[in-house]
């Protein structure tokens, strides 16, 4: 992977992380569609992954500053929201360790990743009616549950992780606001555990390989925190549902230029 390409995939990484279209499935079409070849491999999508990470941190510091203090001193609403987020994360920690070596192949597959952008686009369809309905303050212990089996359905390329959890939060009566912010929370929490399990990836990766991490991290870095202020604003515009146009016709033409490539 040249240096032109890690950044590249780094920005489409970046922008669409905190959009519902799925960062994961665009690596994997622009990967495809430009011929790509990365000896990173999963290492990679994991890197920028977490350079995104910091974007989220820099964005909700104030809740995770709350949050944390909250926790250390014994609020019983801190120690509530953070064991909702912990049962949130074992649908996706179950299925990260118990189907490993399958996502593996799965996670790079253009086939799947055309599959995954229809499906994206269904559940972003359902928010036109969930949306002004949702009013719930916090996540109860259900909708946690399930918000985190969204998450886990989301590790499949092409599934919008941001999609699929807020679609679901939204679903089960969770306010926009804050279904936003669960999500994002959570994906701290999931993405920093799947970065752990890659980390002996680390000592494999050539000087070239490790150049590349490098340079798609900061380009996901840089265009992740641009992404996040679009994500809220189009969340509080109520807009949401609209990406289900993009991710199908994505989907769609994808999977026409699989079938005859």
């Amino acid at each position: 992977m040249s240096p032109l390409e890690a950044l590249l995939l780094g920005v489409v990484q970046g922008v669409t992380e905190f959009l519902p279209v799925s960062s994961s499935g665009h690596l994997v079409m622009f990967s495809t569609l430009l011929g790509l070849e990365s000896d990173g491999g999963l290492l990679f999508e994991v890197a920028v992954h977490v350079a995104t990470l910091l974007a989220i941190v820099i964005f909700y510091r104030n809740k995770i500053l709350e949050l944390v203090t909250g926790v250390f001193g014994r609020e019983a609403v801190a120690l509530r929201y953070l064991g909702k987020l912990v049962l949130a994360t074992l649908p996706a920690v179950v299925t990260a360790l118990t189907a490993r070596s399958i996502l593996e192949q799965v996670l790079s597959s253009p086939a799947v990743t055309a599959c995954g952008f229809l499906i994206t686009g269904a559940v972003l369809w359902t928010t036109r009616t969930t949306l002004a309905k949702a009013d719930q303050t916090e996540p109860s212990w259900t909708a946690a549950l399930l918000i985190g089996v969204a998450q886990a359905a989301a590790i499949l390329p092409g599934v919008s992780r941001s999609g699929a959890t807020v679609a679901t939060a939204l679903a089960l009566g969770v306010a926009p606001g804050v279904a936003a912010e669960f999500s994002f929370l959570l994906g701290i929490i999931a993405i920093s555990g799947a970065a752990v399990l890659m980390l002996p990836g680390l000592g494999d990766a050539s000087p070239e390989a490790m150049t590349a991490l490098m340079l798609g991290c900061s380009a996901a870095l840089c265009s992740g925190l641009l992404a996040i202020w679009l994500f809220v604003m189009l969340l509080r515009r109520k807009t949401f549902y609209q990406f289900a146009y993009y991710t199908c016709t994505a989907g769609v033409l994808f999977g026409l230029f699989i079938y005859f490539n």
